[in-house]
């Protein structure tokens, strides 16, 4: 008996194995919707590649995006942490507020402002303090039962009061060169914020994929009764996790704040906590909780980055900027969604010619002599 023909109509065109096995890949659409905004751009401005040496320091537009990225890059990491157990954390961005507040606050009124010593108090002092909001949000969570969504919406409106408090309502400036260095200095070539982020990521990468502890927090979003089932002990968990997003958003903040020297209560990583839900999203990371993907993070809060850049090279008004970045997004998602791919159209091969009656005849004849 001979197979049935696959070539008529309704048949698809098979990829080929090492094809499909690249497009299935989590990382591949993160990947190419950064690489296709990369090439618009250059055809916005040709030497958008161009990176240029001056004065020890590297510079040019793809500098630019990952030191203006690093801080969404951490305020991502922690987040996609959080929602991996099927968690939320909507109080990053008063948490960015509050750390360069209070690293600020401290410079400015310390005795000598430009010492090491006073700049490694004002960031001992702001960490130490974003961990206590991330443990408080542990805890309305892991041992309150608190829905986290209205646990940390407390503190993201609650937080930005705190931050207009420390600085009293105004901006609050900074005068030193060890702090300047967070945000805006170099080291090796490259900006440090850039250095910093990716160390944070790397230590991430490999607390969370070379010991158990990723497994746990996948175990805990994606089956919370298997796990406890199992003796998994999700309090201890949930709590460490909101204090790494917490941690993560004021090393955050001290990089905005450094990067332009003060502290502004009231602007500081405003909706900055938006745009890491965002990348999360965009990196593959299911907002249900599971599985989670630190690369995928990271390749789409430079997408988020990236778009941003795109959007004042193309001098859309500030009005409409949140509506064009919206739009973009919702498109970058559908590109990923395997779902919507199934649904579009495909080009389908023409259908083989029907035999002619003869033919038929002829090949019968064939089969039974």
């Amino acid at each position: 008996m001979t197979p049935p023909d696959d070539t008529g109509a309704g048949a698809r065109p098979a990829r080929a194995p090492g094809v499909r096995r690249l497009t299935e890949h989590r990382l591949f659409w993160p990947a190419a919707v950064l690489a296709a905004l990369l090439l618009g751009n250059v055809a916005l401005t040709h030497d958008f590649f161009a990176v240029r040496v001056q004065n020890g320091h590297l510079y040019g537009s793809l500098i630019d995006i990952l030191q203006f990225g690093a801080p969404l890059v951490l305020v991502s990491l922690g987040m996609t942490l959080v929602i991996a157990t099927r968690g939320i954390d909507l109080s990053v961005g008063s948490t960015v507020a509050i750390a360069g507040a209070l690293a600020c606050e401290r410079i400015a009124t310390a005795k000598d402002p430009g010492s090491l010593p006073t700049v490694l108090s004002a960031i001992a002092l702001a960490v130490g303090v974003a961990a206590a909001i991330g443990l408080l949000n542990g805890f309305l969570v892991a041992r309150l039962g608190v829905q986290p969504i209205v646990a940390t919406l407390v503190l993201m409106v609650a937080g930005r009061g705190v931050a207009q408090l420390i600085t009293d309502g105004q901006i609050i400036s900074v005068s030193s060169n060890a702090y300047k260095m967070i945000g805006g200095g170099y080291w090796l070539t490259l900006p440090f914020a850039v250095l910093l982020a990716a160390a944070l990521v790397a230590v991430t990468s490999l607390v969370t994929r070379r010991t158990a502890l990723g497994m746990l927090i996948e175990s805990v979003g994606g089956n919370p009764v298997a796990s406890r089932l199992v003796g998994i002990r999700a309090t201890g968990l949930l709590v460490t996790v909101y204090a790494v997003s917490a941690v993560c958003a004021a090393v955050a903040g001290l990089m905005i704040s450094s990067n332009v020297s003060s502290a502004d209560g009231n602007n500081a990583g405003l909706w900055i906590e938006l745009d890491a839900i965002l990348a999360v999203v965009i990196g593959g990371t299911a907002l249900t909780g599971g599985r989670f993907s630190l690369g995928g993070t990271v390749l789409g809060a430079l997408i988020i980055q990236t778009l941003s850049t795109t959007i004042y090279t193309l001098g859309v008004p500030p009005e409409t900027t949140l509506v064009f970045k919206a739009l973009v997004v919702i498109v970058v998602c559908l590109v990923q969604s395997p779902a919507f791919r199934a649904r579009l159209p495909r080009r389908r091969r023409p259908a083989a010619p029907a035999p002619a009656p003869g033919d038929v005849a002829a090949r019968r004849q064939e089969v039974h002599p």
